[in-house]
């Protein structure tokens, strides 16, 4: 815990002082895990703010102040997710408002200030979200809380609500999908190119 239970009780009770301490002891986890989860640094303060919107409006529903963190880390995923679902939306009618020739200006001008190994970062980085992009949102971020922000099976279980052996079997099977996402990349990258005659 990165506060006193005391803290989050006189929080819950309405000290806004209180309330401040937690979110600034809590803010750049809750940042990173965003980031982590969004894939986009420019939304993750909006999406970091719903958050703490979201605790400040519901922190009187917390049974107990021990069970402060996975659920803290519950609302952390639910605005991900509403904030995935909207970009879902939206993301079609941004692309095709977009014409070709801008979409090959912006990418000739990123390349070009791209050094050879924030290439390389940067192809890794592209891999890695495709093949999570191959899976479902839900397949996606309990793999980031688990593989990457590092929560325990005890963790996620009071997360997700389900007991340990459930999520066992949802974490192998998130992970047979993306291990299925990269065979089938590693696939067609091993194509041979078709002729042209």
């Amino acid at each position: 815990m990165l506060v006193e239970f005391e803290q989050i009780e006189k929080a819950q009770h309405g000290d806004d002082a209180a309330f401040n301490q937690v979110v600034a002891a809590y803010r750049k986890r809750i940042l990173g895990t965003i980031a982590r989860l969004i894939g986009r640094p420019e939304d993750v303060e909006d999406v970091a703010q719903e958050v703490f919107l979201r605790l400040y409006y519901s922190l009187d529903q917390l049974r107990t102040p021990e069970v402060f963190e996975p659920w803290l880390y519950r609302l952390t995923v639910n605005a991900s997710y509403d904030y995935l679902r909207k970009q879902r939306r939206r993301s079609e009618s941004r692309m095709s408002d977009l014409s070709e020739q801008q979409v090959m200006l912006a990418d000739a001008a990123a390349g070009g200030k791209v050094s050879n190994e924030e290439q390389r970062r940067k192809q890794v980085k592209e891999l890695v979200d495709s093949l999570l992009g191959a899976v479902s949102e839900q397949d996606r971020i309990l793999l980031t809380l688990k593989e990457v922000e590092g929560l325990s099976l005890k963790e996620l279980e009071k997360i997700y609500s389900v007991n340990e052996n459930a999520l066992k079997v949802r974490l192998f099977r998130a992970r047979q999908r993306v291990l299925n996402a990269f065979e089938a990349t590693r696939r067609v990258a091993a194509r041979p190119s078709e002729k042209k005659d």
